[in-house]
């Protein structure tokens, strides 16, 4: 009996093995087929939505009006960052984009700006320069800094020209 036994467990294993491959399979060919679904569609060889052509055709950005604005160039800032007992430098430069006619009026408070981007450079750490996200973040900190001294409605934008920490 026991050999009886033996036989009829083994096609019900095989079965249940087989039961599962194929569930295995069509979970990678679904997969397969949703990934391949999406890259076409992304790549636009399926349209998606409407399949009514377009008449018009998208507006093309023109951009913003550039006539009302000027650039005021800071003079470079150097500044020693020490690490331990190692010294090093962050060499920094920018320029401010100001409504046209305001430029005057910046350069005129140019040290109180530069006092001020002494003071928030010399207060960073080495460890904070070397984060990947600090431009961005360091950017929006100084253009704050500088509106406030300035005032909001003469300084639009600060755009960093050097960033060298050596």
């Amino acid at each position: 009996m026991s050999d009886a036994t033996a036989e009829m467990a083994e096609p019900s294993e095989e079965k249940g093995k087989s039961g599962k491959m194929k569930l295995i399979l069509g979970v990678v060919l679904a997969l397969v087929g949703a990934g391949g679904g999406f890259f076409a569609t992304q790549m636009g060889l399926i349209p998606s939505g409407s399949s009514a052509p377009h008449e018009e055709a998208a507006p093309v950005f023109q951009g913003e009006d550039l006539s009302g604005i000027a650039f005021v160039e800071m003079e470079p800032i150097v500044i020693s960052v020490s690490m331990g007992g190692r010294s090093r430098h962050l060499r920094f430069r920018a320029q401010l984009e100001v409504p046209a006619g305001a430029e005057a009026d910046v350069v005129k408070v140019m040290p109180r700006i530069v006092d001020v981007l002494n003071g928030y450079l010399r207060a960073l750490e080495v460890s904070d320069l070397e984060h990947p996200a600090v431009l961005p973040r360091m950017r929006a900190q100084i253009l704050r800094r500088i509106q406030i001294v300035v005032g909001k409605e003469r300084v639009r934008d600060l755009l960093i020209m050097d960033f060298v920490l050596s």
